[in-house]
């Protein structure tokens, strides 16, 4: 199963939400010089990583426990969301280490996700 198979299974909303972020994604990786992107479920959730391990994995998430939104998740042991509740703050809500949440319903913050995206595709290179 890919991302379009896992997409197919998620309310229309969501689904809006997640080609909209992957978009977004693959527009960073070409804006950073990290793409192509290998793209493919990883724990049964879309996975965007780069090949050269320029940076660590975007994964993205939608729950029936937690309908009204999605996640960008990233490794929990990178500083990533840290920098990004610091840069964003209350533009978002976050999850520990791992996941910021993304509402449904109200237009993307494409700039903020955009920026957050390029971190986390150059996150090994620039911590070089």
């Amino acid at each position: 199963m890919g991302v379009e198979s896992y997409s197919a299974s998620l309310p229309q909303d969501a689904r809006d939400a997640l080609f909209s972020l992957r978009d977004i994604i693959r527009a960073a990786a070409e804006a950073s010089g990290t793409a192509p992107l290998e793209e493919n479920l990883k724990w049964g959730q879309p996975s965007f990583a780069p090949t050269k391990r320029k940076g660590t994995p975007i994964r993205l998430s939608w729950s029936q426990k937690a309908p009204d939104r999605v996640e960008m998740l990233v490794h929990c042991q990178t500083t990533l969301v840290e920098a990004w509740r610091h840069k964003f703050g209350d533009l978002f809500a976050y999850s520990g280490t791992r996941a910021v949440h993304i509402p449904l319903g109200a237009p993307l913050p494409e700039e903020a996700l955009h920026i957050m995206a390029v971190m986390a595709l150059t996150y090994h290179q620039r911590k070089a």
